[in-house]
């Protein structure tokens, strides 16, 4: 009987987990009482030390080492100096006689100089020839200026109509690139502008059997790229 009295009684010590949580709620209520009452302790000093900064924005002490310092600046006014003038040198007269330093000397002997001679010789001016005129190389191109003359036909046969253009009645003008020699003479045709039904060939036909009088260029004959026109016409 006694022994079941004690097991119930070691039992019955054991606290339960309830027990324990509710243990543990009470410490830390406890604690965080404590913790409270030492935080607001800790403000109430810091605002009891600093009431007179936080309620006033500081003593008079601090607002007078907040301003700035002023330091006055007076301006400097320089007086320039007086104008000095400088003493007028005046040079020495030279007016008179040089005298003569060695008055019981001999007296010097004074030497004429020679007369500059001059010789005028007549001679006439020297004549430079005139350095031939620099000839172009290869045909240039002929333009309208005032010392390039424009080549003349003087001979040469007229352009043939053919008759199968004659019949259809194509009518127009081909144009032809020459170069024209400095005796006159045609080469190096190229059509620019064509026809058809045989005029372009009688057109570049006839041009090869002119003749021109050349072109010329400061008084020389020079060869020139030429256009040359053939028109052919109905009327």
């Amino acid at each position: 009987m006694s022994r079941n009295k004690d097991v119930d009684e070691s039992v019955q010590l054991q606290p339960t987990i309830f027990e324990m949580i509710a243990e543990e709620e009470v410490r830390d209520r406890v604690f965080f009482r404590w913790s409270m009452s030492m935080a607001i302790a800790a403000h109430l000093v810091f605002f009891a030390l600093n009431w007179n900064f936080l309620a006033f924005g500081g003593g008079p002490e601090d607002v007078e080492q907040n301003e700035p310092w002023i330091y006055p600046i007076k301006q400097v006014k320089f007086t320039p100096p007086p104008k000095q003038e400088l003493p007028r040198i005046v040079p020495p007269s030279c007016v008179g006689p040089i005298p003569d330093p060695d008055p019981d000397g001999p007296e010097p002997l004074w030497i004429d100089e020679p007369e500059e001679i001059q010789i005028v010789v007549d001679e006439p001016p020297m004549a430079f020839p005139e350095p031939p005129p620099i000839e172009p190389q290869g045909p240039i191109r002929f333009r309208e200026r005032g010392n390039m003359t424009r080549p003349v036909q003087i001979d040469g046969l007229n352009p043939r109509y053919p008759e199968a253009a004659r019949a259809v009645g194509i009518q127009g003008v081909v144009v032809l690139e020459c170069v024209i020699g400095k005796d006159g003479s045609v080469r190096d045709i190229k059509v620019l502008r064509k026809l058809p039904l045989g005029l372009t060939e009688s057109a570049v036909t006839a041009v090869q059997s002119w003749i021109f009088e050349p072109s010329t260029l400061n008084g020389r004959p020079v060869e020139v790229l030429y256009i040359s026109t053939v028109r052919f016409s109905l009327k």
